[in-house]
């Protein structure tokens, strides 16, 4: 009888350690929602992955993330959101799908500027919006600032993507910041009646539409610079214009990000830190801004050689969440002036 019942315990042991295991190496997981292209990020995952074991699971979408995150609930397995734009990280944080994430590594890492006041995202990368001139057109000392933008000399020459896309919006609310509502909305209807044309496409049709004579002043992205001199198709038509960042003599150049927020019901929060405080490292800072022509939110993180070509820049140190702030004012003005039209 005691060796049946040796014989029952032992067995029971073995299942609870087998269960114990099965369920250590569920844990061993993230789950990253992501805006941003597979691409992009595998890179970092994979590093992550050698690095710590655990296995990173991604859902990929262009859009409509946080409308799933929100209707999945309490169910969701989402551990993490990773987009680009303060405006689409603030979506989820409006959304009340995210919960703060609190880190020394994130507080030394990362720039106070690049995290939430409240912990409820933190950048990952930056990206500026500069101006793109031509080189036969333009000559370097013409335009130096976003104000010059509405300058009576480029009318009929600048060419944009829709003001209503959230790249123009965060512009626009950073100059709501530094200027207010008033001047920033005579800034855009002079913008305006400076058009080439209507808004339309995306940053690099700007700045092939500068090559083209369409126009000779863009505003973008600084990274598709860099993505389209690294496309011998696209490259021709990015060595015709010239890279300016905007305002070095005053507040410094806009700047963006990439940035994650960790959901509200996270089943694998541990991990999700892990990843996040792995993604502020110097090694994943550099790869990550080395694939998509970024800059690292880190400092002292080398730039891609590339991007080191285009010089050294001075950035607006207005905290982001500032922007995130003025994004439904500048979308006020944005319609009140009829931007698109």
């Amino acid at each position: 009888m005691n060796s049946l019942r040796k014989t029952v315990c032992g067995l029971v042991a073995v299942a609870m350690g087998l269960s114990m295991v099965q369920a250590a190496n569920a844990a061993e997981e993230v789950n990253v929602y992501s805006l941003r292209q597979p691409f992009l990020i595998k890179p970092m995952f994979e590093r992550f992955t050698e690095e710590t074991g655990i296995r990173v699971n991604t859902l990929y979408s262009q859009n409509g993330l946080v409308e799933r995150i929100k209707h999945e609930g309490r169910n969701s397995p989402a551990d993490l959101l990773l987009t680009v734009d303060i405006g689409r990280i603030q979506d989820a944080v409006d959304a009340d799908i995210a919960q703060p994430i609190q880190s020394n590594i994130l507080d030394a890492n990362i720039p106070a500027q690049f995290r939430d006041e409240n912990h409820l995202w933190v950048g990952l990368t930056t990206r500026a919006r500069v101006i793109y001139t031509s080189l036969d057109r333009v000559s370097p000392a013409e335009i130096s600032s976003y104000e010059e933008l509405a300058d009576p000399q480029w009318k009929g020459r600048i060419c944009v993507r829709s003001g209503m896309h959230v790249y123009n919006i965060a512009l626009i609310a950073s100059m709501i910041s530094h200027h207010g509502p008033e001047e920033t909305k005579a800034w855009l209807t002079a913008l305006k009646d400076n058009l080439a044309r209507k808004p339309q496409g995306a940053d690099t049709d700007q700045i092939e539409a500068v090559s083209q004579g369409v126009c000779d002043v863009a505003i973008g992205n600084s990274y598709y610079y860099g993505k389209m001199l690294d496309d011998p198709n696209k490259a021709p038509a990015a060595k015709d214009v010239r890279i300016v960042f905007p305002n070095q003599g005053n507040r410094g150049t806009h700047v963006n990000i990439s940035g994650v927020a960790l959901m509200k019901n996270a089943p694998n929060k541990e991990n999700a830190l892990k990843l996040v405080e792995f993604l502020s490292n110097d090694e994943a800072q550099h790869m990550y801004a080395d694939i998509n022509f970024e800059y690292p939110v880190k400092q002292g993180v080398a730039w891609s050689e590339m991007v080191r070509s285009w010089g050294r820049f001075r950035h607006d140190e207005l905290p982001l969440n500032a922007i995130a702030t003025n994004r439904g004012e500048a979308i006020r003005l944005i319609d009140e002036v009829g931007f698109n039209e």
